[in-house]
């Protein structure tokens, strides 16, 4: 039987390298929003405890500027909060964008291993009618060497 060989195999290769390394991006691109949401969250838990202390202070005795140093750090976390949700966006954007690229090269891959199965049936195919062919040739063959002995 002859050895089936994929002539585009080269090419399949490379698209499972592809995907390989968009599946690596995209992973990459999930840590890096996960790390922006985290540091999110950690800015609102901050903020939250400012606003805590503030609220204390406020009905404490009257600290008039341990008051104002509160109400300027939760003013300055709300600050940090805004560039941080900006960061999530784009984070968000990143792994989008990543997405959508592992998806591209995904349906590519499959593509090609789609025409990678068809290759290989009809080279089953042609080998099945090969063996055919031999083997009515040797029936033929033997048919035609005993009517001889007759």
């Amino acid at each position: 039987m002859a050895r089936f060989r994929y002539r585009m195999q080269s090419i399949l290769n490379i698209k499972l390298k592809m995907e390989t390394q968009a599946k690596q991006e995209f992973a990459m691109a999930k840590i890096a929003l996960d790390n922006e949401e985290q540091k999110l969250q950690n800015l609102v838990e901050r903020r939250l405890s400012y606003e805590d202390e503030a609220r204390r202070l406020l009905y404490g005795g009257l600290h008039v500027n341990k008051i104002r140093e509160s109400k300027e750090a939760v003013r300055c976390m709300d600050e940090y909060i805004r560039e941080q949700e900006k960061r999530v966006q784009k984070a968000q954007e990143l792994l989008e964008r990543a997405r959508v690229r592992l998806q591209e090269v995904m349906m590519e891959r499959k593509t090609h291993e789609k025409l990678r199965e068809k290759a290989f049936e009809e080279f089953l195919q042609e080998e099945s009618r090969r063996e055919s062919k031999e083997i009515d040739e040797l029936t033929s063959y033997t048919y035609g060497q005993k009517a001889g002995e007759v």
